[in-house]
């Protein structure tokens, strides 16, 4: 089972989105310098369709997105969840700390994925070193260049890299 060890509103995780943000706990990434390990524990309240009914009736009107922090142990109840979250007619996004997007999670339930292990020596999104990529699903390519369009692993969407969104100019 998920748990939700904290959630907050955010502003930065996903460009031009007011996102819900759930942190979920039980990461099996250990990721070296990670900078959540308190969420390598086993902590938080069990992510019930009942807790996400009552946060999304809380922060509806002041939310877009509602983003998944985490939940690489368990990619089918992500999927699960990012599915229902949809239906609630917000925008979802996953922060997988993996290098390649689990076959359990279904394109139309994501608008937006976060992939890559936090790798110290390259930095986190905000290097323009990282190799922790941002990307947004594309509904239709036809305006953009097909060098900006990209295919990911275990995808059959396109999707367009925003990474550089996060790089200061």
């Amino acid at each position: 089972m998920m748990k939700v060890a904290s959630f907050d509103i955010v502003f930065q995780e996903i460009p031009d989105e007011v996102t819900l943000a759930l942190n979920i706990s039980q990461c099996p990434c250990h990721c070296l310098g990670c900078h959540s390990p308190h969420l390598w524990e086993d902590t938080g309240e069990e992510l019930t369709q009942e807790l996400i009914d009552g946060l999304i009736n809380t922060y509806h009107n002041n939310i877009t997105c509602v983003c998944i922090m985490g939940g690489d142990a368990m990619p089918k109840e992500v999927n699960r969840w990012l599915q229902y979250i949809h239906t609630k007619g917000l925008k979802t996004a996953w922060y997988s700390g993996r290098d390649k997007k689990a076959p359990f999670v279904s394109d139309d339930n994501l608008d937006y994925i976060k992939l890559g292990s936090y790798q110290q020596d390259k930095g986190g999104l905000k290097q323009p070193t990282t190799n922790q990529r941002l990307y947004k699903r594309l509904l239709s390519a036809d305006n953009l260049p097909i060098n900006e369009v990209v295919k990911i692993d275990n995808s059959n969407s396109s999707w367009l890299d925003i990474t550089s969104r996060f790089w200061k100019k």
